[in-house]
């Protein structure tokens, strides 16, 4: 799909845009100005690709699934662990980028939001790498189930402030850094998470992560595949999905799967599933696109048990390709994300994050309908550190409570 067919006016179709109050136009424009020029400037260029390979420690692995293929019979299974990043996620590849579109205007303090605590844990990292102040919003119920990344963040330096109203997750986080960013302009820039905001955000942070397609394209070949057959991600937000579909997105012979947080039921506040009938255009956080809202167009309460997937809207160029039918989403239970994680786990040593667990559960089901001579890439787009004490209740409750309760009183 040629970019200039879909993309007009800052527009995704008819998704995207950039809705947000007057005095945050001028910041916008500089920011895609400066991201225009700088994409294609060689000492930019060799600069980001220094610090892919010696920081983050790209690339990352193309892995075959071999023990988990032969247990399901059917399809061969890769994963792209970006769970080998450092920091643990894909999340780092938007983050080294804009850091240094940052420090090229000038900016002396960076602020981000965070669900999963992930993205905050990455932008908290290149922010102590290039000496900048950073503070990292995060909803209070998300701190409380994410605290390990908490934790890091405060370590390295960053200033984590929570957010005390709303659903104290990661939409009142973003609303919280908006107006933050509004008050203080001058001197600080805004590194958001996700392929979703005002634009030109979302291509921003969609090309910064399509480094996850370009490898897998080269790294498909060295297994004896020109290309793979299917892709999964799980989607939140959807940067780790965009980051793996878009290099592949005029090859129409190629299936693409996001995955959603069916969470524990259909109703309200049960789930995070922005593609059903319960879901509705709007414009929200400054950018339209699908979202879990009421008749008045405030959000509702979402739910999952992977905080990175616990969000009302989704980016607009996912929400495109959802239209076209390029991109199939679905979703998959709480219960069968983490029945994946354990399956993963065991089969072949490798422990995802809850949201890649997501997108596991779905390729595990799908692979079996599949013929052997397939090949389906799923995106391990983070590793399950962070999710210790959440997996750690619900597969190991007692023992776990009791080691925490030993350690209460060692003090």
């Amino acid at each position: 799909m040629n970019q200039k067919n879909y993309i007009k006016n800052r527009h995704f179709g008819i998704y995207g845009g950039r809705y947000v109050p007057e005095m945050l136009i001028p910041a916008l424009d500089e920011l895609e100005l400066a991201y225009e020029n700088l994409k294609n400037d060689s000492s930019f260029r060799n600069e980001l690709n220094y610090l892919r390979k010696n920081y983050i420690g790209r690339e990352s692995p193309l892995y075959y699934a071999e023990n988990l293929t032969k247990k399901l019979n059917g399809c061969k299974i890769f994963l792209k662990l970006e769970s080998n990043n450092h920091t643990g996620a894909h999340k780092i590849n938007n983050c080294i980028g804009q850091v240094l579109i940052a420090k090229k205007l000038g900016k002396k303090r960076i602020i981000a939001e965070t669900g999963a605590g992930q993205h905050g844990l990455a932008t908290a990292t290149v922010a102590a790498r290039f000496g900048l102040e950073c503070i990292i919003f995060m909803g209070e119920v998300d701190i409380n189930r994410q605290y390990p990344n908490v934790y890091s963040m405060k370590l390295l330096g960053a200033d984590v402030i929570p957010v005390k109203y709303g659903s104290r997750t990661l939409k009142d986080a973003v609303n919280e850094a908006f107006k933050f960013w509004v008050e203080h302009l001058n001197d600080t820039y805004y590194l958001l998470g996700s392929a979703l905001g005002p634009y030109p955000y979302p291509i921003i942070v969609r090309d910064f992560q399509s480094i996850i397609g370009q490898e897998v394209k080269k790294q498909i070949k060295e297994y004896g595949f020109e290309k793979p057959d299917i892709l999964v991600a799980c989607t939140g937000g959807g940067s780790n999905a965009i980051g793996l579909f878009y290099p592949f997105i005029d090859d129409l012979s190629i299936d693409m799967y996001g995955i959603e947080a069916g969470g524990k039921g259909n109703n309200f506040g049960e789930n995070a599933k922005r593609f059903n009938n319960k879901s509705s255009i709007g414009i929200v956080q400054g950018y339209k696109s699908y979202f879990i809202q009421n008749e008045d167009g405030q959000l509702l309460p979402t739910y999952s048990v992977s905080a990175g997937l616990d969000y009302a809207g989704i980016g607009p160029e996912l929400a495109y390709f959802h239209d076209t039918g390029r991109i199939k989403f679905d979703s998959v239970t709480d219960e069968e994300a983490l029945e994946s994680l354990k399956i993963l786990s065991r089969s072949e040593g490798i422990i995802p994050a809850l949201e890649s667990a997501h997108a596991v559960a779905y390729g595990i089901k799908l692979a079996t309908k599949c013929s052997k001579d397939k090949s389906m890439i799923i995106n391990i787009s983070g590793r399950g550190d962070k999710d210790l004490f959440i997996t750690a209740r619900k597969f190991d409750k007692k023992n776990w409570i009791n080691f925490l309760k030993e350690e209460i009183s060692r003090d």
